[in-house]
C-alpha cells in the first residue's frame, strides 16, 4: 500500500512539474488545433519556462472566429494557410503614402475590429499573492527532495538537524518569494500610468484614456508639464520633436525625431531602419516639440502637439518587450543545469555502490530489521544530492550580479555571466567604444583653400584654418548636418556638432545656420536626407539669398564615405583615391564633401525630386578630416584582455585603413605581420586581397590547396575584411570565410545587418563570443552575442537629481534641527562660569550621537543593498543589450569578464567540494553504519552548520584586480574534476579505513545492536572527528582562488571558518575543553592513538593538496 502511495504522489508531482509528462498523462494530442482545448508552448532558451495554456476562441466583427492564446503577455493566434500559432502583429509594412495620408479609425465597426484582434494599450501586471509564489516555490523538484531527505532523518530520531535544515530552507524559500513580490511590484510601477490624451476617431478629436489606444489610432503627442512618457509606440506624421529615451536606452543625449512628411511616398517603413529617425519609442519622453505649422495643409490637434500614428501597443512596444525580458528572461540564476544532473549521476554511482553493498550485507544477517535497512539505504542515496546545492549556485551568480551593479553594470539575463568567463574573442565596435565621442576636425584636404601653403600638414595637404578653407566646403559643412537646438544647446550627431563648432556658424531654431564672425551668406536648410548606415552619405537641400536679391537660390550638399560619393562627382581629381588613402593611414576618419548650386526651386519641386536626382553631377568640395582620439584607458584594456588569451576583433561601419590604423595602436595586429584588405574591386577585376598601401596583392585563396598551405597562409598575414568583401565570400567562398573568419581582426565598413552576421558566423564555429558597442547601431550583434554589452556614450544619471534633493532635504533638517536646539538650550546666566564643567561638553555629546546615529543609517543602508535584490530598473537597462556600463569605459568588459570568471572558478569548486563530502558521506553511512557508528543527532547539526557557514563564504569570493593569463575550465564534466575528485576520494577513504581498523584493535566490538539509543565510544569519536576533518580538508584543498579570485589567505571569512573549524577539530581529538566533548557526545581518545589521529589527518590534507595541484598544473587552467 505504501509503494502505491508513493507512486501515486510522484507521478502527480511529475505532472506538475513537467509539462510533457502532465501532456502524456491527462491530455491526449490532436492535429487539427480547432478540437483543442490547450496549447504547449515552448519558450527560446532561457525566456521563461514550457507552459500550458489554455486556448481561445474569439468572434470577430465580420462574423469569422479567431483562435488564440495568450503567452507571457502576448498574444498568438492561429495562422490557417500556415497551420501554426504566431506572435498577433499589427501590420505596418506599408508605403509612406499610405500614413501620410491615413485618416485615423473612421467608424465604430473598424474601432470595435481593431480592439477584438490587437486588444487595448494596457499593460496592466497582476501581483500574485505571497500564498501563491510560495506553494509554487515549495512544490519545486528540489524543495520536494529535501522535505523527503528531511522525514528521512526524523524517522532515524536526528529531530535538531532535521528541524534545522528544515528551518534553513523554509526561510530562504520565503526570503525568495518576499523579494520576488517586491520585484514584481516594481517592475509594475515601471509601466506606463495611464493619462487623458487626444485621438482623432470618427472624423474628430475626442480625449479618452491612454491605456485604450488602439493599433492605427492618430493621436497628439506633446511635452507635458508633468514629463508624462509616451504611452506606446508611435510613428510622427507631422511636426518634428526632441525626445529624452533614456528610460530606454540609457543614452542621457536627447534624440531629434522628424516627420515622414517629406520621405518618398514609395517607400515601405521599417522598423530597423526608419525607427531612429521617426518613431517615437513607448516609454520615453518628449523634451521639446514643434506643432505643424498654422498654414500648412493636413490634420492638426487642439492642444497643438505633434501628430502621431500608433504602431503598436501594450507589451509589444519596446518599453513592453523591456519588462517582459526583466519579467520572463531571469527565471534560472544557476549554472549549467545538464551538467548538474550528470554531475548528480556520477556521484549517484558510488552512493548506489554503497547501498547495495549495507544491503547485501544487512540481509545476511537475519536479526536486522528490514524496514531500518531500507531506511538506511535511502539515505545514503539521498546523501549524494546536499540540500544547499541550489542555494548556493544561485549565491554565486547573485554575488556577481550584485558586484557589477556596484561598478555600474546592470544585466537583465543573469545567466549569461558564467558566459563571460568562457569568452574566447572579444569584438569591439570602434567609433564611441574604443575612441571618444569627442571629435577633433583636423581641417580639410583634397582641395586648395586661400591659404599660402603655410598652414598645410605635412605631406597630407590639410588645410587647418577655418578662415583658410575653400567656401564651398564651408557651405557643406555648414548645412549638412542634422543639429537641433534644445535649451541654447547642440543636439545630434558629435562628428556634426564637431565640424559646425570649428567652421563657428550657429543654428538657429529655425534650421538656419549662420557665420558668427565670416561673411559668408547665412544658410536656411529646406530638406534633409538623413544619414543612414547602408547608404553611407547624407544629402541637405539648403538656401541662400544673394546680395540685393529677395530670390532664393538653391544648393544640394553631400557628405559621406569618400568610396561612395566617388561616382557622384562631375569632375574628379586625379589625386582623389591617393588623397584619402594617405589620410586614412594616418588614422583620420575622412569624409569626402560635394556641392552642387541648383537654381531657384518651389517647395514642392524640392519635396518631389528623387534623392538620385540631387546626388550627381556635384562639384568636388574637399575631404573633411576627423580625428577620434583614443579613451584614455583604452590602450590598457585591451592590453588586459589580449594578455588574459582572449582574441580580439574589430567591427566598425569606418573606413577600413582607419580602423586598420587604430587595430594597430592598440596592437589587436601583430606589427611585425603585414594586414591584408578584402574590399570590392574595380570594375571587371578580381577579387583579391590588398596590402594596406596597395603596393602588393595576394590571390583570394592561397594556391596551395593543402592545410599546411593554408595555415602558413593564415599564421604569416593579419587579414581586414570589409562588408563588400565579407558579403562576397558569404555568397561565393563560404567555406573559405569559416576558415579565414577567426582570424580577421578588423571587419570595416560593415552595416549593422552584417555585425550581426560576423557575431552568429562565430557562434556557429563554437566561440564563445563578447560584443561591445554602442546601444543604437550594434543592436543585433549586442543581442546575438553570448555576452553584449551596451557602452552609454552619455550616460543617464537617475540619481544625480534624486541626490541632490535628498542633500536639500537633510540641508532643510539639520538646519530645523539646528535651530530647534538653539531655541530649547537655556540662554547661559551672565556670570562667571562653572569652573569643572569642560568647554563644548553639550555639543560633544550631541555630536556624538549624531554619528552613531549616522553609522547606524549607513549599516541598514548596506544591509538593504545587499538583501535588495537586483531588479533593474529603466534607465538602467537598455533594450540594446544584456550587460549595460553606465560608464563610457571599456573597463566595464574587464570588470565583467573578471566576474564570469569568479563565477565560473567559485561554481567549479562548490560541486569538488560538495562532490567529495557526499562520497565520505556515503562511506561512513554503508561501510561504518554496518560496524554500528551512527552520528548523534547534535553531531549531525553542528556539521551543517559548518559546511553551511563555509559555502557561504566560497560564494562571496571576490576576483582579482587584474584579469590572469590562465582562463578557467568551462565546464563542470572534465578529466581535471573527475581526476581530482575520485583520487582524492581514494586518499580521504584509505584515512577511514586506517583509523576504523586502529580503533577496533585498541576496543574490539562485538556484535552491535543498530537499534539501540546511541552511547558514545571510541569508534563513533575517532569516525566524527576524521570526518570533520576530511570536510575541513576538503574546503582548504579545493578553495582555489588565485588567479581567478582571492586566494583563501585573502578571503578573510572563509580563511577564518576554515581555521576556525580546524581549531575546533583539534580542540576536540586533544579533548582540551572536556566540556565540549561532552556536548558533542565524545570519548576521550587514548594519546598514542591521538597522535596517529592527528598525523593522519595532516598527511591527508598534504596529499590531497598535492594531486589537485599536480593534476591542474598537467590537466587543469594551470597549463597557460
Amino acid at each position: 500500500m505504501a509503494g502505491i502511495g508513493i507512486i501515486q504522489v510522484l507521478t502527480g508531482l511529475f505532472c506538475y512539474w513537467f509539462v510533457g509528462v502532465n501532456c502524456f498523462f491527462n491530455y491526449s494530442f490532436v492535429k487539427d488545433a480547432k478540437n483543442a482545448t490547450f496549447a504547449k508552448v515552448a519558450p527560446t532558451p532561457n525566456n521563461g519556462w514550457t507552459e500550458l495554456v489554455p486556448l481561445h476562441e474569439s468572434k470577430l466583427a465580420d462574423g469569422s472566429s479567431r483562435l488564440w492564446f495568450s503567452f507571457q503577455k502576448v498574444q498568438y493566434t492561429f495562422d490557417e494557410d500556415k497551420k501554426s500559432f504566431g506572435a498577433l502583429t499589427f501590420d505596418t509594412n506599408k508605403s509612406m503614402k499610405f500614413f501620410q495620408e491615413y485618416k485615423g479609425l473612421e467608424t465604430d465597426e473598424e474601432i470595435v475590429k481593431i480592439k477584438l484582434e490587437y486588444g487595448t494599450n494596457n499593460m496592466e501586471m497582476r501581483i500574485p499573492l505571497f500564498s501563491e509564489l510560495f506553494i509554487e516555490r515549495a512544490t519545486a523538484p528540489f524543495f520536494v527532495f529535501q522535505v523527503f531527505c528531511v522525514g528521512l532523518w526524523c524517522l532515524e530520531d536526528m529531530w535538531y538537524y532535521s528541524l534545522f535544515t528544515l528551518f534553513m530552507l523554509v526561510t530562504f524559500e520565503a526570503t525568495i518569494v518576499k523579494q520576488q513580490l517586491k520585484n514584481m511590484s516594481e517592475i509594475r510601477n515601471m509601466g506606463n500610468k495611464p493619462y487623458q490624451i487626444y485621438v482623432y476617431r470618427n472624423k474628430r478629436w475626442i480625449k479618452i484614456n491612454s491605456d485604450e489606444l488602439l493599433c492605427g489610432d492618430i493621436v497628439s503627442i506633446g511635452r507635458s508639464s508633468d514629463e508624462r512618457s509616451v504611452p506606446c509606440d508611435l510613428l510622427l506624421l507631422r511636426g518634428p520633436c526632441i525626445v529624452d529615451e533614456s528610460m530606454l536606452t540609457g543614452e542621457s543625449v536627447p534624440q531629434m525625431k522628424e516627420p515622414i512628411e517629406e520621405v518618398e511616398k514609395s517607400h515601405y517603413f521599417n522598423f530597423d531602419t526608419d525607427g531612429k529617425l521617426h518613431v517615437i519609442y513607448g516609454g520615453t519622453k518628449i523634451v521639446q516639440h514643434t506643432p505643424p505649422g498654422k498654414n500648412e495643409p493636413g490634420t492638426k490637434s487642439p492642444d497643438n502637439g505633434c501628430i502621431c500614428y500608433v504602431l503598436r501597443t501594450g507589451f509589444n512596444t519596446s518599453q513592453g518587450q523591456l519588462l517582459r525580458t526583466i519579467l520572463f528572461g531571469v527565471k534560472r540564476v544557476t549554472a549549467n543545469n545538464l551538467e548538474t544532473f550528470v554531475f548528480i549521476l556520477f556521484l549517484l554511482i558510488f552512493a548506489i555502490a554503497a547501498s547495495a553493498y549495507v544491503w547485501i550485507k544487512g540481509s545476511q544477517d537475519e536479526s536486522r530489521n528490514k524496514y531500518k535497512l531500507f531506511l538506511e539505504c535511502s539515505l545514503i542515496l539521498t546523501s549524494v544530492i546536499p540540500p544547499e546545492l541550489p542555494i548556493e549556485l544561485s549565491l554565486a551568480v547573485n554575488n556577481s550580479l550584485i558586484a557589477l551593479q556596484k561598478l555600474g553594470v546592470f544585466c537583465t539575463e543573469p545567466f549569461r555571466i558564467p558566459f563571460a568567463g568562457k569568452v574566447d574573442i572579444c569584438c569591439f565596435d570602434k567609433t564611441g567604444t574604443l575612441t571618444t565621442d569627442n571629435l577633433v576636425v583636423e581641417g580639410v584636404a583634397g582641395i586648395s583653400g586661400t591659404s599660402n601653403g603655410n598652414d598645410e600638414d605635412d605631406g597630407l595637404g590639410i588645410v587647418k584654418s577655418p578662415g583658410d578653407v575653400d567656401s564651398r566646403a564651408i557651405k557643406v559643412l555648414a548645412a549638412c548636418q542634422s543639429l537641433v537646438r534644445f535649451d541654447e544647446e547642440l543636439v545630434g550627431d558629435p562628428l556634426e556638432k564637431a565640424c559646425l563648432t570649428w567652421i563657428d556658424w550657429n543654428l538657429t531654431k529655425n534650421d538656419t545656420v549662420i557665420p558668427k564672425k565670416s561673411k559668408h551668406l547665412p544658410l536656411k536648410i529646406f530638406h534633409r536626407f538623413h544619414f543612414s548606415s547602408q547608404m553611407k552619405r547624407m544629402t541637405v537641400v539648403a538656401g541662400y539669398m544673394p546680395t540685393g536679391t529677395s530670390e532664393t537660390k538653391h544648393v544640394v550638399v553631400v557628405k559621406g564615405a569618400p568610396e561612395t560619393l566617388k561616382e557622384m562627382y562631375a569632375d574628379l581629381p586625379s589625386n582623389y583615391e591617393e588623397t584619402f588613402k594617405k589620410l586614412a593611414l594616418a588614422g583620420a576618419r575622412v569624409l569626402a564633401l560635394g556641392i552642387k548650386e541648383l537654381g531657384s526651386l518651389s517647395h514642392q519641386e524640392i519635396r518631389e525630386r528623387k534623392r538620385e536626382d540631387f546626388e550627381n553631377d556635384l562639384e568636388f568640395a574637399g575631404f573633411v578630416v576627423i580625428s577620434c582620439p583614443l579613451k584614455s584607458d583604452t590602450k590598457a584594456m585591451i592590453k588586459e584582455i589580449i594578455d588574459s588569451s582572449h582574441k580580439v576583433t574589430m567591427i566598425t561601419g569606418d573606413n577600413p585603413l582607419t580602423a586598420c590604423h587604430v587595430a594597430q595602436v592598440l596592437r589587436f595586429v601583430k606589427k611585425s605581420q603585414p594586414i591584408l584588405i578584402l574590399d570590392e574591386p574595380n570594375e571587371n577585376m578580381d577579387w583579391i586581397w590588398k596590402s594596406l598601401d596597395g603596393s602588393s596583392s595576394f590571390d583570394l585563396i592561397p594556391e596551395t590547396g593543402s592545410k599546411v598551405g593554408m595555415k602558413l597562409f593564415l599564421s604569416k598575414y593579419e587579414f581586414c575584411l570589409t562588408g563588400h568583401g565579407y558579403e562576397y565570400l558569404a555568397t561565393n567562398q563560404p567555406n573559405f570565410l569559416k576558415k579565414i573568419i577567426y582570424h580577421v581582426r578588423v571587419f570595416a565598413r560593415m552595416s549593422p545587418k552584417q555585425k550581426e552576421r560576423v557575431i552568429n558566423d562565430l557562434k556557429a564555429l563554437g566561440c564563445n563570443t563578447l560584443m561591445c558597442g554602442d546601444g543604437t547601431n550594434d543592436v543585433g550583434a549586442l543581442k546575438h552575442a553570448h555576452v553584449g554589452v551596451a557602452l552609454l556614450s552619455h550616460p543617464y544619471d537617475a540619481t544625480k537629481n534624486e541626490a541632490k534633493k535628498k542633500e536639500e532635504e537633510q540641508k532643510q533638517q539639520t538646519d530645523g534641527a539646528v535651530v530647534d536646539q538653539n531655541r530649547k538650550q537655556p540662554q547661559p546666566p551672565v556670570g562667571p562660569r562653572r569652573a569643572n564643567a569642560p568647554i563644548g561638553s553639550r555639543q560633544n555629546a550631541n555630536s556624538r550621537l549624531v554619528q552613531s546615529q549616522n553609522r547606524l543609517e549607513q549599516m541598514m543602508k548596506e544591509m538593504e543593498e545587499e538583501e535588495k535584490a537586483k531588479v533593474i530598473r529603466l534607465g538602467d537597462a537598455s533594450i540594446a543589450a544584456p550587460f549595460t556600463s553606465k560608464f563610457t569605459s571599456i573597463q566595464s568588459i574587464c570588470h565583467i569578464i573578471k566576474q564570469g570568471r569568479c563565477t565560473l572558478v567559485t561554481t567549479l569548486q562548490m560541486f569538488k567540494i560538495l562532490a567529495l563530502n557526499a562520497l565520505v558521506l556515503a562511506y561512513s553511512q554503508s561501510v561504518l553504519y554496518l560496524d554500528g557508528i551512527k552520528f548523534s543527532d547534535s553531531q549531525a547539526t553542528i556539521q551543517g552548520i559548518l559546511l553551511a557557514a563555509c559555502f557561504l563564504f566560497i560564494s562571496r569570493s571576490r576576483p582579482l584586480e587584474t584579469l590572469a593569463k590562465q582562463r578557467p575550465i568551462p565546464n563542470i564534466l572534465n578529466l581535471y574534476t573527475m581526476l581530482t575528485v575520485t583520487l582524492q576520494f581514494v586518499v580521504h577513504f584509505l584515512c577511514l579505513v586506517f583509523i576504523v581498523q586502529g580503533a577496533h584493535e585498541i576496543e574490539p566490538r562485538e556484535k552491535v545492536d543498530l537499534e539501540s539509543e546511541f552511547k558514545p565510544n571510541l569508534l563513533n569519536t575517532v569516525v566524527y572527528i576524521m570526518s570533520m576533518a576530511l570536510q575541513v580538508s576538503t574546503f582548504a584543498v579545493n578553495y582555489r582562488g588565485r588567479p581567478f579570485m582571492e586566494s583563501l589567505v585573502e578571503n578573510k571569512p572563509m580563511l577564518y571558518s576554515v581555521l576556525g573549524a580546524g581549531i575546533g577539530v583539534f580542540a576536540l581529538a586533544a579533548n582540551l575543553v572536556p566540556e565540549f566533548s561532552q556536548k558533542f557526545e565524545l570519548v576521550i581518545i587514548p594519546d598514542q592513538f591521538r597522535n596517529i589521529l592527528v598525523c593522519c589527518v595532516i598527511g591527508d590534507l598534504l596529499v590531497c593538496y598535492c594531486i589537485d595541484r599536480i593534476l591542474n598544473f598537467l590537466i587543469g587552467d594551470m597549463r597557460a
